[in-house]
């Protein structure tokens, strides 16, 4: 099957889940049946599916671009860090293992198996699979038991694109440099580049590209522009800054704003759950890790957390727990949502994810949690405030409710309200609700938006990542790598050294050793063999006098 592609970045955060999910969109426009995929996924923000396995949160946002439901074979394996340098394996969407890297990595031919298993299924029910990899395709310290990146291209035949990030500098360095680390058999893959994040006059970068055509062999099949306030489902902390500190760009309706304190734990989980928040016109939502942040809140919020009791050690070492007890005693509003609700409870049994046994909580709400081996993983639907609310759930710590006013699955004293439940501010009468309910609680004349809609908002950047890949990329290009599959064996050049230990090699498998860096066919420095074509090695393709330009569209427009 020829039906997919794969897309590498030359570091986390360049934008492979932003492309990946532009893609999706700009296919499904078309009527296309095309889904995501992500062999391996290392993220503390995850999604229930329907039928109640656990996967990456942005696999899930993908699946929405694709318009199609989400399900555990687009994210087969999903790795969760906790608090002592150990992860827990999340296979299929169900946990198996708590592991350490060294032990993670002898189950990676298992895990490979599994997740090629899941990608074949997906090219035979859909017309094309948009696969994501991870991190960097040249981890040349991990290629060996790689199953996200070039080991699966190789695999399972996929061409690759490789995204990098202009914003961050360096960008060509990085594309040449990522092909360069990569062995000839993987370097084969590697079909193009996309450029992300860009901002300025594209006529200053167009040479740029043209260089990176002539030195690698490779078109620049897109040049995204800078979409500041792009949101989609962060994955991991380096996407914090996106989630919060920022407004939905409109100014309140009533007199007052509306200040929202959210606590940075170290191993914050599920942030996207702020999302809808950050939307509200009027709310300023911004981190705090220190007491002083809250002083001016008019609410502060408890987010998930994959170690709850060592987030909870950390918040005692910064003092913030006697600014939360001080704010409850005034009637301030306090939000706790999973991770953070547990936090809240009188006493926490944990002998599953930090072994601490019992530990005192923070005890602003009348609840006692205790960690079962089974993780609770379902998509409730209850009611508050008189509105229907859907969310999800993903713990181990269940919690026993002994007092207070019911709120969702959890309880309420006073102004200190507590949930398991994910996603549900994404409810729209509910959170304005809430947000009326704090307001008056903080005496502020703070008045929700009665027309915002998450849904329609989320549903908006979808589309705007699909007009991305429609307006500023090569879609001509990008379709014949989904319909031709892996370019033929010696259509692209090498680029040495290539992988560190490997004996260089040309793409049809012939050794080539003692070329030196630079010396490829297509590169300003290859002009020996041009000029002389009786000293070009035997085999060798001939390089074209007038290579030809690069298939990769102009950037269409400025930002």
């Amino acid at each position: 099957m020829s039906n997919a592609l794969l897309v590498a970045g030359t570091t986390s955060d360049a934008g492979k889940s932003v492309v990946t999910a532009g893609i999706c969109r700009w296919l499904a426009r078309q009527g296309v049946h095309v889904a995501p995929f992500k062999a391996q996924n290392m993220s503390l923000n995850s999604f229930v599916t329907a039928d109640g396995a656990e996967i990456g949160r942005a696999q899930a946002m993908q699946a929405q671009a694709a318009r199609v439901e989400p399900e555990a074979a687009m994210n087969p394996v999903l790795l969760k860090p906790g608090a002592d340098g150990r992860s827990q394996v999340v296979l299929l969407g169900r946990p198996v293992a708590e592991v350490g890297a060294l032990d993670y990595r002898e189950r990676k031919p298992l895990l490979l198996e599994r997740a090629l298993e899941c990608l074949a299924d997906l090219r035979r029910r859909y017309d094309v699979v948009v696969c994501e990899g991870a991190g960097s395709p040249a981890e040349i310290n991990l290629r060996d038991r790689d199953i996200a990146n070039m080991g699966l291209a190789t695999a399972a035949a996929l061409p690759v694109v490789v995204v990098g990030d202009i914003d961050r500098g360096g960008v060509f360095a990085a594309m040449y440099g990522t092909l360069a680390l990569l062995s000839a058999e993987d370097q084969r893959h590697v079909a193009g580049w996309f450029v992300n994040k860009f901002r300025g006059d594209a006529r200053l970068l167009a040479p740029g590209l043209e260089m990176l055509r002539e030195l690698t062999g490779r078109p620049v099949l897109g040049t995204l522009p800078m979409l500041p306030d792009l949101w989609l489902d962060a994955e991991d902390s380096l996407d914090l800054s996106t989630v919060v500190d920022r407004t939905a760009g409109r100014g309140p309706l009533g007199a007052d704003v509306l200040r929202v304190a959210v606590l940075r734990f170290p191993r914050l989980s599920n942030f996207t759950d702020l999302d809808a928040l950050a939307q509200e016109p009027g709310v300023l939502v911004r981190w705090a890790t220190r007491p002083e942040e809250l002083a001016d809140a008019d609410l502060v919020v408890l987010p998930g957390t994959r170690a709850t009791v060592s987030d909870l050690a950390w918040l005692r070492e910064r003092g913030l727990e006697q600014a939360l007890k001080a704010r409850a005693a005034a009637g301030l509003p306090v939000l706790g949502v999973c991770g953070g609700y547990q936090m809240l409870a009188r006493t926490i049994v944990d002998e599953v994810e930090s072994k601490a046994g019992a530990v005192d909580g923070l005890g602003l709400l009348p609840t006692h949690v205790r960690f079962g081996v089974e993780k609770v993983l379902g998509r409730p639907v209850g009611e508050a405030y008189g509105q229907r609310v859907e969310g999800y759930e993903i713990h181990h710590g269940v919690v026993a409710v002994e007092g207070g006013t019911p709120f969702l699955d959890g309880c309420r004293v006073g102004a200190v309200w507590g949930t398991t439940w994910h996603g549900a501010l994404e409810n729209d009468g509910f959170r304005r609700a809430l947000l009326r309910d704090v307001a008056a609680l903080a005496g502020r004349a703070f008045v929700p938006a009665p027309d915002v809609s998450f849904a329609e908002a989320r549903e908006a950047r979808l589309d705007r990542l699909g007009e991305l890949i429609e307006e500023h990329a090569d879609t001509d290009a990008l379709w014949k790598l989904i319909e031709g599959g892996v370019p033929a064996a010696g259509s692209l050049p090498f680029l040495p050294p290539g992988a560190p230990g490997a004996c260089p090699a040309d793409l049809d498998g012939r050794a080539t050793p003692g070329i030196p860096p630079g010396r490829t066919p297509g590169s300003p420095k290859y002009v020996q063999y041009e000029d002389d074509p009786a000293a070009r090695p035997a085999g060798r393709p001939t390089p074209r006098a007038d290579p030809p330009r690069p298939t990769g569209q102009a950037p269409k427009g400025e930002s």
